[in-house]
C-alpha cells in the first residue's frame, strides 16, 4: 500500500465538509427517521464512495470519461436523479404545512442513497482527478479503497455530528415547523446542487 493518505486530507476536507447532496440526504434523514434514517443515509453514501473507487482502481471510470457521449448520458440522469429527489423533499415539506405530514414524508432508502452519490458527475471527477494524486504510482483498487474510508470515516464524523446538533434542536422548537423549512430548502439545495452539476 503506498497511498498518500496525510497529503489527501487537505484535499479532501473542503469536499468531505462542503454542503452538497449527501449533507441535505442526511439531514433530512436525520429528521424523518432520527438516528436509523440517519445512519441508512450514511450507509448508501459510503458505498457510493466505496463503489467509486472500485470503478476507478478498475480502469471503469477513466473509460466512461473518455466517452463525451456517456458521461455526458451520465451527467443528465445524475442532475435528472436529484431533481426527482429534490422535487420529493420539497412535495412533503408542502405538505407539512397542510398537516398531512404523518402520512406524506419521504425516508431516505440506502439504495437513493447510493445512486445519488454514484450518479453525481462531480464525485466521479473527485476520485478520477483529485484521488488519483494520492493512490500511488500504481494505483490500484487496494489504494483507492483506502483513501475511500478515509474519505467515508471524515464524512461520517463530520455529518453525524451536525445531524444529532440539528436532531437536538428539534427538541426545543416546534418540529413539524422544522422539518417542513428542512425539507422544502433541502430540495431546493438539491435542485440547485444538480444544476449547477449539469452546467458546471
Amino acid at each position: 500500500m503506498d497511498a498518500n493518505i496525510f497529503d489527501f486530507m487537505p484535499a479532501l476536507l473542503p469536499v468531505a465538509l462542503s454542503p452538497g447532496a449527501s449533507f441535505t440526504l442526511v439531514m433530512n434523514s436525520a429528521l424523518a427517521g432520527g438516528n436509523k434514517g440517519l445512519f441508512r443515509t450514511l450507509a448508501g453514501t459510503a458505498l457510493g464512495i466505496y463503489t467509486h473507487a472500485v470503478f476507478i482502481g478498475l480502469g471503469i471510470t477513466a473509460v466512461l470519461i473518455s466517452s463525451p457521449a456517456i458521461f455526458a448520458v451520465l451527467n443528465v440522469v445524475g442532475t435528472a436523479y436529484l431533481l426527482w429527489l429534490g422535487a420529493t423533499f420539497i412535495r412533503s415539506g408542502i405538505t407539512v404545512n397542510r398537516g398531512g405530514f404523518t402520512n406524506t414524508k419521504h425516508f431516505v432508502t440506502l439504495k437513493e442513497a447510493w445512486l445519488a452519490n454514484v450518479l453525481n458527475p462531480k464525485a466521479i471527477l473527485f476520485y478520477l482527478t483529485v484521488v488519483s494524486q494520492f493512490a500511488g504510482v500504481r494505483g490500484g483498487v487496494g489504494n483507492y479503497l483506502t483513501l475511500a474510508s478515509v474519505h467515508v470515516a471524515v464524512m461520517s464524523i463530520w455529518l453525524f455530528s451536525i445531524s444529532q446538533t440539528l436532531m437536538f434542536s428539534v427538541k426545543k422548537t416546534n418540529p413539524l415547523m422544522l422539518k417542513k423549512y428542512v425539507n422544502i430548502v433541502g430540495g431546493m439545495m438539491l435542485i440547485v446542487f444538480s444544476l449547477h452539476s449539469l452546467f458546471h
